[in-house]
């Protein structure tokens, strides 16, 4: 959600100038010994930190309740232990200086073939969080149980990086959907792990060389980018299953400043302007040439925060839905503003636009006027996309966090442009059961918790038919655990 113009990265201004000798480090370097930061992907404690152990009997209680039995159908019965780690490892911040990070280390434990000895890795890239304490090693959260249930509970090791900034990283921000630097952290924390792994406690599992790749929301976005990037660094990738992501990010961009306003934007805005600034220090002057004066203050260093979500819309800090006036930025734009169309994302469209809006009206106006110059042909008008190889894409069609088209790009330029030898799939969970469909299943269990979802909000009084409910459930509750089981199933046939 920036200005296109200034997302030219300003390499120059970021490369690190030697300022003179330092004799005494040059002294240890003579004779072997390093004065700088470890490499990246080093292990910065050994052996890494167990954390908790969480036996099938006591993760199938877990699932058992019941806001987590429709996870639990999805997930089948824990099968196997899990033991779950932390780790510390060396990785680089947007501005590619050394930083450190953290990562989950989940190794299943037990009895039978499943549980020990050779197993396959699963790399986890987790969504979009505001909260600067998060960390995949507490089942707390969803995503993690999630993540525990459906994989690691089944036998796979799983590797599920907390991203620089967050956690115990020493970063004071976070290089949101910022590619190179997120794909080396996860390299990174990969790297880490598997030094870490024959080291840890109690466990006799050990890596079969099978490395898949998978993430959801923003990290949908951040799986691509890694399969990509280690394909392009020789290493190798066994699949990857990307899930509901942002592939198209300037695409995905023009879209939002078209008026197609999606779920949560102050948010991922918020974390975007700031990440991109922080590591190219060219996207503004001033805060206030982006935001409205009442958040340009602080607004650089306030994501992620301490705070919950709704402490930083109770204290002013941002808006809750409004990313842009009510006021269209000129004439000529009045119809999108909000747009009506499509007819079932008008009204989350509409949430998007009004009173306290968090981006200036300037700055959308200019924005869109370099869109139409230059446009990205992903939006709009579609002609241009991304492709990578042995990848399968899930989401849902309907969905209002991350728009569906991002799917649909990278769809339709794998068609054309992925090698002959590449095994691509699409899972659109709103698509209609086709014969010998492998996800029939899934797709009829997704409508019935759709549907359950709607029931539930018209039971309580929802005069809309439960649609308001089903669009708020839909990104995060609905459409993720079904697609964690369908990327499981998919990894399953390699």
């Amino acid at each position: 959600m920036i200005d296109k113009k200034l997302l030219l990265p300003a390499f120059c201004a970021l490369l690190l100038t030697a300022c003179g000798a330092d004799s005494v480090g040059s002294a240890l370097a003579g004779i072997g010994i390093s004065t700088g930061p470890p490499p990246e992907g080093a292990l910065l404690q050994s052996p890494a930190q167990l954390v908790s152990t969480v036996t099938a009997p006591s993760l199938l209680v877990e699932l058992n309740v019941a806001t987590h039995q429709q996870l639990l159908s999805l997930s089948g019965t824990p099968v196997c232990d899990v033991l779950i780690y932390t780790i510390q490892y060396e990785t680089v911040d947007g501005a590619n200086a050394p930083t450190t990070a953290s990562a989950a280390l989940m190794v299943p434990s037990g009895l039978g073939s499943t549980c020990t000895g050779a197993r396959p890795i699963v790399e986890y890239a987790h969504g979009t969080t505001t909260e600067r304490t998060f960390s995949m090693g507490d089942l707390s959260n969803d995503e993690a149980l999630a993540l525990a249930a459906v994989f690691a509970s089944q036998g796979y090791i799983v590797v599920a990086p907390n991203y620089a900034g967050y956690d115990t990283s020493s970063l004071t921000y976070h290089p949101y959907l910022i590619a190179e630097q997120q794909s080396k952290d996860m390299m990174d924390a990969l790297k880490a792990s598997r030094t870490a792994l024959p080291l840890v406690s109690a466990t006799l599992t050990r890596d079969n060389g099978k490395l898949f790749i998978t993430g959801y929301s923003q990290g949908g976005y951040v799986a691509m980018a890694t399969h990509r990037a280690m394909e392009a660094a020789g290493l190798t990738v066994t699949a990857s299953a990307p899930m509901s992501g942002p592939y198209a990010l300037a695409a995905f961009a023009d879209a939002v400043f078209y008026g197609d306003v999606n779920g949560g934007a102050p948010i991922s805005t918020t974390l975007l302007v700031t990440a991109y600034q922080a590591a190219y220090g060219n996207i503004y002057a001033d805060a206030t040439e982006v935001f409205e004066p009442q958040y340009a203050t602080g607004i650089q260093t306030l994501l992620p925060t301490t705070m919950t979500r709704s402490q930083l819309y109770s204290q002013g800090l941002l808006p809750e839905s409004a990313l842009f006036s009510l006021t269209p930025p000129a004439p000529q734009f009045a119809a999108i503003t909000p747009p009506t169309a499509p007819a079932a994302l008008a009204a989350v469209f509409a949430l998007g636009f009004g009173a306290g809006n968090l981006i200036q009206n300037s700055y959308r106006l200019s924005y869109l006027e370099d869109a139409q110059a230059n446009p990205d042909g992903g939006f709009p008008a579609v002609t241009t996309g991304v492709a990578t190889s042995t990848a399968q894409l899930c989401g849902g069609a309907l969905d209002p966090v991350v728009f569906f088209f991002n799917t649909q790009l990278m769809q339709g330029y794998w068609t054309a442009h992925a090698p002959a030898s590449a095994s691509i799939g699409v899972l659109d969970l709103e698509s209609a059961v086709a014969a010998n469909d492998p996800y029939a299943s899934l797709k009829q269990d997704f409508e019935l918790a759709k549907a359950a979802v709607a029931a539930a909000a018209v039971a309580q009084g929802a005069s809309d038919g439960g649609g308001s409910a089903v669009a708020t459930a839909y990104h995060a509750t609905l459409v993720a655990p079904f697609c964690f089981a369908a990327s499981r199933a998919f990894f399953a046939n390699y």
